[in-house]
């Protein structure tokens, strides 16, 4: 007589996870393509970071005119240091015969103490100086060195006052407050002040009443290579275009202003270290390494993120071909010290380029600026006008937001059929369930027939 059986449990549990593999295949697939792709947003974005920094280092080099710069000596910065601008032109300059700008310095004879009283019961000081005259009145609290002195520097009127002060006495100091000869000034005094005239007229030497002149005010004078110059005071600015010179002492020294490439040397640099980690990072997203070895010693092949991807490697060879094929006025690249090996790696001879600078400066500026034209439009079409975190714009955005779609949308697909697979595992355990329930009943219903069906064989037996 046939017999029902079920299937065991393990059996059972057996068949659902062959199933659900089967189910899960698609799944794993597509999680693959997700890791693939995720890897490649990742290098792209390293990719980004590096022509980021090339753009903003090529901003060092957008105009060059402000990167050709001067440089300028002295012979004797004891009689005068210079310091030049852009627009200061390459020569020498011989100054002869120096003498400095002073200041108009008178001082009284020795008094008592600096806090003494003059004596009289009030007073007055003019002063009469570049055509201006100014007075300051003085009661008899203040008729000292030290409020005479005071009141002077209070009202501000081109003349300064000082009190020195020694074991022998005290003196008062009176000093123009800037050099030349429209500085010197004369004194008049009333009341109590009145023995503070001082009127030298022309006598520099001379003491003059209660004052001895210490220093006349007189113009800075020289010669510039042979031709006679007068000047206020010691800073001179507007002699030679785009210099400024300081006059320290007395004496001769001769002014060189000579080309410096040193601004431009330094933005140069930036932009080849910065170029070459651009070129480095994208040679690392596309490279590929070959197997080698075998046995335990073997190593495997391993591809990056971006090997095969024309965007990238068109990228690359762009940058390269920037600076390779550049060249201006019958000099390269190469011939200015920016070289590219043979390896594609990026290098710059400052040597090299100083020389080249001193021996055709505007032909320099001129290669220079074709390779910053060159750089910025690969650097813009790279990532667009805006900084590298806007992640949308240029060519590797177009790459991120393509590939960041692709993931959002295969997540998308995994979580669909992830529903779709749960429905059918639920699906197939009910139909388990019910098939072990069913052969349960069965194999109950055939116990009660065996027994049915042996009993009646037995009584008819008998």
């Amino acid at each position: 007589m046939a017999t029902v059986s079920s299937l065991s449990s393990a059996a059972i549990q057996s068949q659902i996870s062959l199933y659900q593999a089967r189910l899960q295949a698609p799944i794993t697939q597509l999680k693959s393509q997700i890791t693939t792709e995720t890897a490649q947003v990742s290098a792209w974005g390293a990719i980004q970071g590096t022509i980021s920094s090339l753009s903003k280092a090529l901003g060092g080099i957008s105009d060059v005119s402000t990167l050709s710069s001067r440089a300028a000596t002295s012979t004797s910065s004891a009689t005068a240091t210079v310091t030049a601008g852009n627009a200061a032109a390459i020569g020498t300059y011989t100054l002869a015969n120096v003498h400095k700008a002073t200041a108009e310095t008178i001082y009284t004879g020795l008094k008592s103490s600096a806090s003494a009283s003059i004596g009289g019961s009030a007073g007055s000081l003019t002063f009469v100086q570049n055509g201006i005259t100014a007075s300051i009145a003085l009661g008899s609290g203040s008729l000292t060195l030290n409020g005479v002195a005071a009141a002077i520097n209070k009202a501000g009127d081109g003349v300064t006052a000082s009190v020195v002060t020694s074991t022998a006495g005290a003196r008062l100091v009176l000093q123009s407050s800037a050099t030349g000869t429209a500085q010197a000034f004369s004194v008049s005094g009333t009341g109590a002040l009145a023995a503070f005239d001082y009127n030298p007229a022309g006598n520099s030497s001379a003491a003059t009443g209660e004052w001895t002149v210490a220093q006349a005010a007189t113009n800075a004078t020289f010669t510039l290579n042979g031709v006679p110059v007068s000047n206020a005071d010691n800073s001179l600015t507007d002699i030679i275009q785009g210099l400024t010179i300081n006059l320290t002492g007395s004496g001769s020294t001769t002014l060189s202003v000579s080309s410096s490439t040193t601004g431009l040397t330094t933005a140069l640099s930036s932009v080849a270290t910065s170029l070459n980690a651009a070129i480095s990072s994208i040679a690392s997203q596309i490279k590929y390494v070959a197997a080698t070895g075998s046995g335990s010693a073997a190593t495997a092949a391993t591809a990056g993120p971006l090997l095969g991807n024309f965007t990238a490697t068109n990228l690359s060879n762009q940058l390269l071909t920037a600076i390779s094929g550049a060249a201006a006025s019958g000099i390269s690249a190469n011939a200015m010290g920016l070289t590219v090996s043979s390896s594609g790696a990026v290098s710059f001879d400052s040597s090299t380029f100083s020389a080249s600078y001193a021996k055709n400066p505007a032909a320099v500026q001129k290669l220079v600026a074709q390779i910053y034209g060159a750089l910025k439009n690969i650097t813009t079409g790279a990532i667009g006008d805006s900084s590298a975190t806007s992640g949308g714009s240029g060519a590797i955005g177009a790459q991120t937001t393509s590939l960041n779609a692709q993931v959002t949308s295969i997540n998308a697909e995994i979580a669909q059929i992830t529903k779709s697979n749960t429905a059918q595992l639920e699906n197939l355990i009910n139909e388990y369930t019910l098939a072990e329930t069913k052969a349960s009943s069965a194999s109950v219903t055939q116990a009660y027939l065996s027994i049915f069906l042996g009993a009646s064989t037995g009584s008819g037996s008998e």
